[in-house]
């Protein structure tokens, strides 16, 4: 548990009574146990100076029991105030708690307020998120073999998902169907909703999945990911069905250039955002800056979007250990969309991506 141990030396830093954390990726990476509660309360309280607890719906109790958490956890049933019964169990700890650390970017006001209400004399002001992120930064060699083996699923899924790829299709049953060649092998979770956007479509970066069917010539972008272990995979290809045009070919070439170069710069010592300028300069410099319309890529690890960005305007130096995805995208409206991602992890000179499917324009 040196990972709470970590929560408890911030705790005591900043003289703090203690710290509660609610975002449910938060208490898996601290303590190993997953649960999403919905509208349940689920919670870890970490005090400077004496042993944490464990807050959760009763249903749940037993679970992280069998997970090996070595310490007190309380549960309650859905007629009780979950408030009122986490309360009195601080109090247990410290009797008259004046400060508390909190996860600003994940606990609802709504939340805060029922525990402001139950501790009137607590300042919720620490933010304990920053920190947070650092630890979740650098990923560990455990760490990294997990996301070698989602990254080995997203592979196989884009292997069934071109194999399901046909003119007439939907796009809902080519996810369907990759889906399903994943359960029948083990694989239950998704990262995130596959995405499936055949033709204009895929000029729609943040579209989803629909009724719309595969057509010949033109191309369909794929961006899945599984999660093995609670370490996620995440990666984008883009294919061709029959033939394409020039235009077509010279999107996806260029984007593929940018794709590919910006992993070759990445190495320890450059900054976030160089790595995306490299990136950026050659969809500029071949006229289609315009439809590159967001970060190159962001952190990744437990969850599919974590620290840092990888962007203008962000200065951090990479390290060893850190994992990110590389993602370039042209998205021209009304005729195309080309998007090329491989999530990464830095190496001690060079970098090396989590999946392999291979990206010259692959025509089916």
């Amino acid at each position: 548990m040196s990972k709470i141990k970590s929560i408890q030396d911030w705790t005591y830093n900043n003289g703090l009574d203690f710290t509660y954390l609610s975002d449910p990726k938060t208490i898996q990476y601290l303590t190993g146990f997953y649960s999403d509660p919905v509208e349940r309360v689920l919670a870890l309280i970490v005090f400077p100076e004496k042993d944490p607890f464990m807050f959760a719906p009763a249903l749940e109790v037993e679970a992280i029991k069998d997970t090996g958490f070595p310490y007190d956890v309380y549960g309650y049933l859905d007629h009780e105030n979950p408030w009122q019964k986490i309360a009195a169990h601080i109090k247990q700890r410290v009797a008259t708690p004046k400060s508390a650390g909190i996860e600003k970017e994940s606990l609802t006001v709504a939340r805060l307020e029922n525990l402001h209400r139950e501790l009137q004399d607590v300042t919720f002001e620490a933010d304990v998120t920053d920190y947070l992120n650092t630890m979740r930064l650098i990923k560990t060699p455990d760490e990294i073999e997990k996301l070698k083996e989602a990254g080995k699923e997203a592979d196989f899924a884009f292997e069934k998902g071109f194999a399901a790829l046909k003119a007439g299709k939907s796009e809902k049953s080519v996810v369907a169907e990759l889906e399903y060649a994943l359960k029948q092998k083990g694989v239950m979770e998704m990262s995130f909703d596959t995405l499936v956007q055949a033709g204009a479509h895929a000029a729609e970066p943040h579209g989803a999945t629909s009724d719309n069917l595969v057509k010949e010539n033109e191309m369909v972008l794929f961006d899945l990911g599984t999660v093995h272990d609670g370490y996620i995979s995440d990666a984008t290809r883009t294919v061709a069905v029959g033939e394409i045009s020039d235009k077509q070919k010279e999107i996806y070439d260029v984007c593929l250039e940018a794709q590919l170069a910006a992993m070759v710069f990445v190495k320890p010592g450059v900054t976030a955002e160089e790595v995306d300028r490299v990136a950026r300069d050659i969809i500029e410099k071949a006229g289609y800056g315009k439809y590159f319309i967001h970060r190159l890529g962001h952190g990744m690890g437990m969850s599919e979007h974590e620290f840092p960005s990888i962007m203008e305007g962000n200065k951090m130096v990479l390290k060893p250990g850190m994992c990110f995805s590389i993602e370039p995208g042209i998205y021209v409206p009304g005729f195309a969309g080309v998007r090329i991602e491989d999530c990464v992890y830095v190496t001690e000179d060079g970098c090396e991506p989590f999946t392999h499917t291979p990206k010259e324009i692959k025509y089916l």
